[in-house]
């Protein structure tokens, strides 16, 4: 079974090989990796292009204008031809056996959507020691995710792609994997934990998801344009947010 994995990249230089380090490390060996370049200023994109000359399963894209991750991850999806699409972003890092262990995982309980617990790390790769998505669930709903009940952090899914009509994100600048998360969960489907940490999520300095302020604005949006929940349905779902981004260990 082929794995798509799924990267929008822009002025990743300083990380981009090291992603790419991680996913050749995968003891799961059947993947693809499309990658959309939104239109770099730096070296990424000529990386990139070298990468692919020397790696056939390095698929390199790249944007005409600036765009958003969500147009760079939905060109890179619609190019893609697996049978499942992980996702994970130009600075964060795999453990060895996540591609194998999240497709046996899915294989054997017949799931369509899964994520991982990850860890969050600094611009060195050095470990914050916490631990993000590791309590004690089996699964996640739409209404759960409404609330927030767990992260799903992008670099830590994967999707069955023929259980899906669209895996396109929201065109939105900010938290369009959040708004597909919740259209995939809205057709019924449950995305399913691995309770083990099989990603580093990197924290850097000037990180949009360090934004409290914007990530806030950015749910409300989601809420009120994206889900079209009502107002008092909105409230209710946001004030779940609020309380887990405080009290949430």
């Amino acid at each position: 079974m082929l794995v798509s994995i799924i990267t929008p990249s822009y002025n990743s230089i300083e990380y981009i090989d090291s992603v790419y380090g991680s996913i050749c490390d995968q003891s799961y060996q059947n993947w693809e990796w499309l990658v959309t370049d939104d239109f770099s200023s730096d070296d990424t994109f000529k990386f990139l292009l070298e990468l692919s000359k020397k790696d056939s399963r390095v698929r390199v894209f790249k944007n005409k204008e600036n765009s958003g991750a969500a147009i760079s991850r939905n060109n890179s999806i619609s190019q893609s031809s697996g049978d499942f699409i992980a996702f994970i972003d130009s600075d964060d890092l795999w453990l060895q056996n996540k591609l194998k262990k999240q497709i046996q995982f899915m294989e054997d309980n017949n799931h369509d959507f899964s994520f991982t617990s990850y860890e969050l790390i600094d611009g060195d790769g050095a470990c914050f020691n916490k631990i993000v998505d590791n309590h004690d669930i089996q699964c996640v709903s739409y209404d759960d995710m409404l609330r927030k009940k767990a992260t799903l952090g992008c670099s830590t899914v994967m999707l069955r792609r023929t259980a899906f009509d669209d895996i396109s994100m929201p065109l939105i600048r900010t938290g369009q994997d959040y708004g597909l998360w919740l259209k995939l969960l809205k057709t019924g489907v449950n995305a399913y934990l691995i309770s083990e940490v099989l990603t580093q999520y990197r924290i850097l300095p000037d990180s949009i998801s360090r934004n409290k302020i914007k990530k806030a604005k950015r749910q409300w949006q989601i809420y009120r344009e994206i889900e079209k929940l009502p107002l008092f349905k909105s409230i209710e779902c946001f004030c779940f947010y609020a309380w887990r981004a405080v009290f949430r260990k």
